[in-house]
């Protein structure tokens, strides 16, 4: 292991190349390039394979970190694939998106050190790229079909990672969802630049090749309430996520041009994908030679700023009501941004939207300043009284967060138990529901969080579901016996 491992003391960590900015900001292709076979061993060899991986440990999928970087270092790399998609479904995604720099690599034990991480994302992604290119990765063969079927609401993250996981133990899997291409959040919501779309794609037709069957503009409480699909199917998985943008409660705030990150967002990648998108077409939702205000210090934020910028917008300028050091996004993110010539207002809030003819034209702020830790132990913003000051504004976008939709309502299911945030209540230990035979998963239980936890929630539903059916089974065959 010495020769091949332990190299972080002489070998410094390089992440993959970057396009230029003057490059990437006329284009959405990804911005990082991939590493090429040599780079990637180079980079895993830098792994110090401590006894106590905490880049495993702050993984919300535990994945085998440390293991598949030193298959990696010495060229196994197809044994390096097997190992980091046993614990993953989608890696060369989550390589791609997930926040490394406040999970694995952030708690990286070298760069605790001082000798910079590891790059655990980037080498992720090549394995799995690597893997494609070279045919190691094919539909997966079912050992034995079963006769019980398994409904799941949602073709995002959490249920094509619980469809997979089911499907791979012999049920027949449908998926319903509302759009008309799988993958969610994924296809619709994350821009090209930091997910293209034939990665996506790359990945469901696999999972249709696999047996597993998509029915999509498929919304669930307008033909088919959820009792339907209860009648249709053994088990059933919610797995909806969550879409409803929070709103900004301030004067002026029902004016035209004001709209939700997501309806931004999708309209963007709709284009993308050579759909024909109205409102983006007349000008309504592109943001090219206007003034676009962003509100919010999230990666959704992060998204519509560096979505705008590469729509060609006069300006874009982003308000955060804390300072940069208590952003929630990614901070990656938050440099390209500012390398890309995003403005960022920290401290500052929107006090009023004002308009001309019911459109917004201009916002007013107020500058923030921390005072007082609140209950979650961060410092409460306060307003600074006087600091009021106008900025032009042809396009606001909400970037807030996420709360959930009615589901009992959209599902024609009234006794379905909710929390008091309007999250799907479950057994923390099962996930079942109230109602017997459905279970949930993702962030309509958990809240809006991130892609890899709602891999792993959808992971963790299959196997609650195969347990109840298992169960369901073979109390039906004893009750047979019996009689």
């Amino acid at each position: 292991m010495a020769e091949k491992m332990l190299k972080f003391v002489g070998l410094k960590g390089e992440t993959p190349l970057k396009s230029k900015v003057s490059e990437r900001v006329k284009n959405f292709f990804e911005i990082y390039k991939n590493y090429i076979e040599p780079k990637a061993k180079e980079q895993s060899s830098r792994c110090s394979q401590c006894g106590v991986p905490y880049c495993q440990i702050h993984c919300p999928l535990s994945n085998n970190i440390p293991d598949w970087l030193k298959l990696t270092a010495e060229g196994r790399l197809e044994e390096a694939y097997e190992l980091s998609s046993a614990t993953n479904n989608m890696p060369e995604v989550c390589g791609r998106i997930c926040p490394q720099d406040r999970l694995c690599e952030g708690n990286c034990v070298i760069e605790r050190a001082g000798h910079g991480t590891v790059t655990i994302g980037s080498i992720e992604k090549f394995i799995t790229d690597h893997a494609f290119e070279n045919g190691w990765i094919k539909p997966f063969k079912v050992k034995k079909n079963l006769n019980q079927s398994i409904g799941i609401i949602g073709a995002g993250p959490a249920g094509l990672a619980a469809a997979e996981q089911l499907r791979k133990l012999g049920y027949q899997i449908i998926v319903y969802d509302r759009y008309d291409r799988p993958g969610g959040l994924l296809i619709y919501g994350i821009p090209n630049f930091k997910l293209e779309k034939h990665i996506v794609e790359r990945r469901t037709k696999l999972l249709e090749d696999s047996g597993i069957k998509f029915a999509q503009n498929f919304e669930v409480g307008k033909k088919n309430t959820l009792q339907d699909l209860k009648e249709k199917h053994d088990a059933i998985l919610i797995a909806t996520g969550v879409y409803k943008a929070r709103e900004v409660e301030i004067k002026g705030s029902t004016l035209k041009n004001i709209f939700p990150a997501m309806e931004f967002l999708t309209a963007s990648n709709k284009k993308g994908l050579g759909d024909k998108v109205k409102l983006f077409d007349d000008g309504t939702l592109n943001a090219e030679g206007k003034n676009i205000v962003v509100i919010g210090g999230g990666d959704t934020a992060m998204d519509c700023v560096r979505t705008a910028i590469r729509q060609n917008a006069k300006s874009v300028k982003c308000l955060y009501r804390r300072d940069k050091k208590n952003m929630p996004g990614s901070a990656r993110e938050v440099s390209n941004a500012e390398e890309e010539g995003v403005d960022f207002n920290w401290l500052t809030n929107p006090k009023e939207f004002i308009g001309e003819k019911g459109i917004v034209k201009q916002v007013i702020l107020h500058k923030m300043r921390l005072g007082e830790t609140d209950a979650t132990g961060r410092q409460r913003p306060e307003i600074v009284s006087g600091s009021e000051k106008k900025i032009d504004a042809d396009i606001v976008i909400k970037a807030l967060g996420f709360d959930p939709e009615d589901i009992p309502n959209l599902f024609s299911e009234p006794k379905l138990d909710v929390s008091k945030w309007g999250t799907i209540k479950t057994d923390l230990k099962t996930m079942k529901t109230n109602i017997e035979g459905v279970f949930a998963a993702g962030d309509i239980v958990r809240g809006a969080s991130l892609v890899v936890w709602a891999i792993r929630d959808g992971r963790d539903a299959a196997t609650s579901i195969d347990e109840y059916l298992k169960n369901k089974k073979f109390l039906a065959e004893r009750k047979k016996l019996v009689a």
